[in-house]
């Protein structure tokens, strides 16, 4: 049984704000205060001892203590500071190095392209962790040695992305017309290619981050980054790992705080590719509650009065 509805106006309600545009505020508001000033998480020294040794998770310990009676819980929040050091770091050299090499080698003649780019694919070809490793044993342990690694190790994903991009722009009719009233390759690129490659660059190098704070972290699991007693999350997550049975804190809580900044980094480059390229964002189209649940929501526009056919009278089925 259908009921006609009134001709009468409806007021059609807002939509609701996207909760997904909160994740790169909490991100960049969460790295500033683990970089600048972890002592406002926690009051306790990474490296002071107590009597405590090995206690569970507590309200006088939040997480725990590890052999030496240190809490745990200072260790994690000042254990950020050189892995997000380091991968912010490494991908700010890879951004800059990759941009530079993608561009040289979009706007070169093409046997200079040829070389560059089966240079770039053989990196490529390397995973980027034993490129890292190399450049460590080469150049040594230690936080400015997994910097330079990760600019190294990412910078070839850049630059192929980059030289891509740039071919591909070099055909637009703007950039022919700058050619042709007589630009310079380096006016051209500054002028023409690199802002409309900046979305590229600032999603690439955010979702980065993520696998940079993975790579960052393997390399001090292995013991090439920050050395003890100095708090770092890889390093601390190796120091647990054996004793994982009887203090599962140990490790637990470091491997967490990896957890949480790779999600964070990945939720933020997949805003931002959906907010800075509409037409290219199309992995994350529905709010963060609904990704984070694995649905996708689907919505389809009411229609209204005026959208019906001519003739057509608005119904609507009685329960």
């Amino acid at each position: 049984m259908t009921v006609p509805l009134l001709d009468t106006a409806r007021t059609t309600p807002r939509p609701r704000r996207s909760t997904a545009a909160v994740v790169p505020v909490v991100t960049a508001a969460f790295f500033l205060v683990l970089l600048a000033a972890p002592g406002l998480l926690s009051h306790i020294g990474p490296t002071f001892t107590t009597d405590a040794f090995l206690a569970a998770p507590s309200a006088s310990h939040w997480f725990g203590t590890d052999q030496l009676g240190r809490d745990v819980f200072s260790r994690t929040v000042f254990g950020a500071r050189p892995v997000l050091a380091a991968s912010l770091l490494g991908v700010v050299l890879a951004v800059v190095a990759g941009v530079a090499l993608g561009v040289t080698a979009g706007i070169a003649p093409r046997w200079l392209n040829t070389v560059l780019m089966r240079v770039v694919d053989v990196l490529l070809a390397l995973p980027v962790l034993l490129i890292a490793l190399i450049l460590i044993a080469a150049a040594g342990s230690g936080v400015r040695s997994i910097v330079i690694a990760l600019g190294v190790a990412f910078t070839p994903g850049f630059a192929r992305v980059v030289e891509a991009s740039v071919r591909k722009l070099r055909s637009a009719e703007y950039v022919q017309a700058a050619q042709v009233f007589g630009s310079t390759a380096l006016r051209t690129s500054v002028r023409h290619l690199l802002p409309n490659l900046m979305t590229e660059v600032v999603v690439l190098g955010s979702s980065a981050v993520g696998w940079a704070v993975l790579t960052a972290t393997t390399l001090s699991f292995l013991g090439l980054g920050v050395q003890l007693p100095q708090p770092d999350w890889g390093t601390d997550l190796a120091a647990g790992a054996t004793s994982l049975a009887t203090s599962w804190w140990l490790s637990t809580f470091p491997g967490l705080a990896i957890t949480v900044t790779i999600l964070l980094a990945n939720f933020t480059g997949d805003y931002l590719m959906t907010a800075l390229d509409p037409r290219e964002g199309v992995r994350l189209r529905q709010n963060l509650p609904s990704f984070l649940g694995g649905r996708r929501r689907h919505t389809s526009p009411r229609p209204t009065p005026d959208s019906a056919e001519p003739g057509a009278t608005p119904e609507r089925t009685a329960a």
